[in-house]
Order: structure tokens, then C-alpha cells, then sequence
């Protein structure tokens, strides 16, 4: 059976239908000081002037009207990039953020339009439901820190493709991460909303989804096409993609959806590229976005704020420990398998990738032990180190806090926290994740681990083309690869090709073959990321 019969016959049927973190750790070779992270925040916060305008990336978000007290981080962050910032939006880009926003104002949450569309769910009557009314998307977030900002980005921009008001599920593990992005009104799902405790329930969310009703063969097959369910859920993350799922990448699938007035986004993907192969959000996406690797560092820039709780820890410990060096370099160690933190292979391979690179100068091992009084004028290095363990600070640390450089230079190495294991519901493990992300991103170089998106997050955020560590037992003799973009990888693409039969090779294909801005990531040979041509990579 051809792909598009089996999408059409489907979409007939459904209408049918910070340790805990109370400690922050600051790791200086030689001393370690311990400070309490909720001291820090429970002291009188004293905010910087803001006299200023808000600083707003060329416009991003220039208008908004936003005070800038009540978060500082979208007026301060600029202050803490050497790059990212010559970046500018494109002019359709910022007329359409202003529309979204005027959108967002006449739909959000309380509004008659909101709760009158809300009223939907319980009767399943769209007969008096047109295209004039709003339309929804919801974002319930899956995973970690890394994959909700990167897929809340990518749900971001398929609601401005579509129209839709954007609400998020922030949940209690992200209350008070980040500002309200929306003058005049919240992007925060009230808890009232009808399906809200059903989201954690599987049963009821893939009968009510579009891959799996399709997968499982739970609906009737018609050849008509009557009314529109009032509400569907998207399940695009890494462990229940079928071939069903992957009706969401097909045109066909898109004008279903389009009147469905409430869709229910879970993903743990940067789906992003998609929208650049989608047909009829293909030329919208190009024209928002001429510059292609760009996409995510203006939209994560727009949407995504850290709550001042969040800022005054980012800043203080910039301020007390990357401040003053010379050059921050940012490590970001992620092992997807334990058994390596304890061996020093995975040391020597990030000993390899910083010298090689020249990212750190060698040790001179020649020179007698390391003076603890040193002259004042010495260039440093910072090197933030971001990992669940300790492991990697002690050991690079120790290196360098013995032995003078060969360059002179004096390198010094902080790790803000090492939580053991990543925590899944913890409002304190997601800020400090947060915080360390950010931290990342204001480094001028960074190294970062292979599939992770923490990392990408930071390499987006900081616009900083990182050297990516190859996953430890791979069998290369390259310690790291430099990275083709600052976009993050899209790990799981579409692969199905819409318009072909089932189950043969001719209905497989390599996306990243067909669109010249689309290429095979470095980390994930099957992953795809948005590029633009560089002379030099």
C-alpha cells in the first residue's frame, strides 16, 4: 500500500474519533570553597541599572515593551558574548514575531478565544468551530534539560509557521527556570486545562495520537473525510517512532492537522530542519530564515530567558571565576556509558582533542614544580568543566596545578557542580543544568560531547562552532571533530519518502541528498543538521 493511501485513509479515521542543588561547588586548583546556592539566592538581590533599552539582537525583540527589571537576563545576556551577536534577524522574521505576539495576546490563556476553545475538548462539537478561530499548540516537555530547549524551540517555530498560540507544560521541575517570553500575555498552560493530568498517561496519549491509532490499527478505515478530532497528540521522540510517526513530515498529513484545534507536542528532537523539507512550510521557512545555521540561535535568543533566580547564579560565578581570564575555554563532558568516567582513556582523549587543537598548551615537564607565587602579568585560561563527575576536573586540574606551561600561561579549572547521575523531576538538578548551559555558552572556545544536547544547546546558544569529543570506543584516532554548524543535529529525520510504497528501498531516502543547506552531522551519521557554506569548515 502506497505511503500517502495509508496517511490518507489514517487521517479519515481519526476524524472518526543544584546532588540536590543546595550545594554549588566553585573548583579552583588548590582550594575549594563551598557556597551555599540558596544562600546566594536568598540574599537581597540588587539588580544592575537598567536605565538602558533593552539589548535586543537587532531587533529580536525590541519592542515588546518589556521591564527590564523583571528579567534581567534578556537585558544583560548580550553583555556576556564576544560572538553570536552580529547576527541579524531578517526583516520578515521580526514582522512575524510581532504578529505572533499580537496572536499570543488575543488567545492566550483566559481569553474568550482560549475558553472558547477550550469548551471543544469536552464536547468533541466543531460544528461551529472556523478558520477564524485560535488554534493551539501545546509543549509538554520529555527528557532533559538539553532536549526540552531544543525541541520548545523547534515547537516554537512550527507554531509560527502554522498560526497557532504556543502554551507550555512547564511542570513543577521548570517552574521558575525561565521569563514569560510574551508581552501581555503567559505561555503557560493553565492547570486547569481538561487533558493536563492525562499527559503521563501512555495508554490514553498514543490512542490519541496520530502514529500510533495508525500503528496499531485502532480506527476504522473510511474513504470520507468528515470533521476534525479537537485534539491530537504529536509523539516525535527517540524510543516510539514508527513508520506511522512519520506521517507528521508529509504534506498531506500537515493540512489534517491544520484543523485540529488542539495539538499536543511531545518531542525530545530538534525537529527544525523538517520544516525545510515540508513542502508547504518549506519557502516560509526560507524566507524567515536566509541564514540557515542561524535558526536556532534567533529563535532560542527570542524564546528562552532564564528567570533572574537563574541569572544572578549565572553571573556570579562568571563574575568570581571566567571574568578575569583572558580566554574561557568550555568543556562539556557527557558519558552515555559509566564505565568510562573511572578510566583515564576518556582523559587522555580530552588531553588529546584541547592540545591538539591548541586549545591548551602543553605541560613542560621539564621545568621544576609549579611556583605558588606566579607574576601578575601572566596571560590565564579559564577552563569551565561541565559533567555529571568529578573526574575530568581532578585529573586535568591536578596536570596543570603542578607544572608550569610551555607557553607561560596559566590555566586554571572550575566545575560548578558533578551530580553523580542525571535526576528527572528535580526543579534544582534542571536549574543547575541551566545555569551550567549558559555558563558554556559565554566561553569563547568549547568542547563539547557528541550527541548530547546540553552541549548543542550551548553551542547554539554562544554561537561557538564547538570541536565535538568522539564517543569514547569508537575506534578513531581523531580525538575530536570541529563541527559543521552551530545548529544543533536533528538526530532522527524523516526517512520515509511520502509519496512512495510501503515497505521497499525505493520509499527510503537520504534527505541530506537532496537539499543543499541539510548535512550529515559529525555525531550522528543518520542525523541531519542545517548548514551554510562556509569557505573554510
Amino acid at each position: 500500500m502506497e505511503k500517502r493511501q495509508v496517511c490518507r485513509r489514517f487521517l479519515s479515521a481519526m476524524a472518526i474519533c543544584f546532588l540536590p542543588l543546595p550545594i554549588l561547588v566553585i573548583l579552583i586548583p588548590g582550594i575549594h570553597q563551598k557556597a551555599s546556592t540558596f544562600d546566594v539566592i536568598g540574599r537581597l538581590y540588587k539588580p544592575h541599572p537598567v536605565g538602558e533599552r533593552v539589548q535586543n539582537l537587532h531587533g529580536l525583540s525590541s519592542d515588546l515593551g518589556f521591564d527590564g527589571k523583571s528579567c534581567l537576563s534578556r537585558l544583560q545576556s548580550r553583555r556576556y558574548r564576544k560572538s553570536g551577536t552580529q547576527r541579524k534577524p531578517s526583516a520578515y522574521l521580526l514582522s512575524k514575531l510581532r504578529s505572533y505576539e499580537a496572536l499570543h495576546r488575543r488567545c492566550g490563556p483566559y481569553t474568550e478565544s482560549y475558553n472558547r476553545t477550550v469548551q471543544l475538548i469536552g464536547s468533541g462539537n466543531l460544528s461551529t468551530f472556523s478558520s477564524t478561530n485560535c488554534t493551539y499548540l501545546v509543549w509538554h516537555p520529555v527528557h532533559g534539560i538539553g532536549n526540552r530547549i531544543v525541541s520548545l524551540a523547534s515547537t516554537f517555530l512550527y507554531a509560527l509557521l502554522t498560526d497557532r498560540v504556543l502554551l507550555t507544560d512547564l511542570g513543577e521541575d521548570m517552574a521558575g527556570l525561565f521569563c514569560e517570553p510574551f508581552r501581555g500575555s503567559s505561555w503557560v498552560l493553565p492547570l486547569e486545562f481538561p487533558l493536563k493530568n492525562l499527559f503521563r498517561r501512555n495508554a490514553f496519549r498514543f490512542a490519541h495520537s496520530v502514529g500510533s491509532a495508525l500503528k496499531n490499527g485502532t480506527l476504522k478505515v473510511t474513504e470520507d473525510s468528515p470533521e476534525a478530532p479537537p485534539f491530537l497528540f504529536l509523539n516525535l521522540y527517540k524510543g516510539i517512532y514508527a513508520d506511522s510517526d512519520y506521517c507528521f513530515y508529509c504534506d498531506e498529513s500537515q493540512s489534517f492537522l491544520s484543523r485540529v484545534p488542539w495539538l499536543i507536542m511531545l518531542s525530545d528532537q530538534y525537529f527544525m530542519p523538517s520544516f525545510f523539507l515540508i513542502p508547504s512550510f518549506k519557502q516560509e521557512a526560507i524566507k524567515l530564515f536566509p541564514e540557515k545555521e542561524a535558526v536556532f540561535f534567533h529563535l532560542v535568543h527570542y524564546l528562552v530567558h532564564p528567570s533572574n533566580r537563574v541569572w544572578e547564579l549565572i553571573t556570579r560565578f562568571y563574575e568570581a571565576n571566567l571574568a578575569s581570564a583572558n580566554e574561557r575555554i568550555g568543556l562539556q563532558v557527557r558519558l552515555f556509558k559509566a564505565q568510562f568516567r573511572t578510566s583515564t582513556v576518556f582523559t587522555d582523549q580530552i588531553l588529546a582533542c584541547l592540545l591538539n587543537q591548541t586549545l591548551l598548551p602543553e605541560i613542560d615537564n621539564r621545568s621544576p614544580e609549579l611556583s605558588s607565587t606566579s607574576p601578575g602579568n601572566q596571560t590565564t585560561k579559564a577552563v569551565l568543566i561541565t559533567s555529571l563527575y568529578p573526574q575530568f576536573y581532578q585529573n586535568l586540574s591536578t596536570m596543570y596545578s603542578n607544572k608550569p606551561t610551555a607557553s607561560g600561561e596559566v590555566i586554571r579549572f572550575y566545575q560548578p557542580s558533578h551530580e553523580e547521575k542525571q535526576k528527572f523531576g528535580d526543579s534544582e538538578h534542571n536549574m543547575k543544568a541551566l545555569v551550567e548551559i549558559y555558563l558554556l555558552s559565554m566561553c569563547d572556545k568549547l568542547v563539547i560531547s557528541s550527541k548530547s544536547t546540553f552541549g548543542y544547546v550551548a553551542q547554539g546558544l554562544g554561537d561557538t562552532r564547538a570541536w565535538m569529543l568522539r564517543r569514547p570506543g569508537h575506534g578513531t584516532n581523531d580525538p575530536c571533530v570541529r563541527d559543521l554548524s552551530t545548529d544543533p543535529c536533528f538526530h532522527y529525520p524523516p526517512f520515509r519518502n511520502c509519496n512512495a510504497a510501503g515497505n521497499n528501498k525505493s520509499s527510503y531516502v537520504d534527505v541530506a541528498e537532496h537539499v543543499s543547506y541539510l548535512k550529515h552531522c559529525e555525531d550522528q551519521n543518520r542525523g541531519v543538521k542545517l548548514v551554510d557554506v562556509h569557505e573554510e569548515l
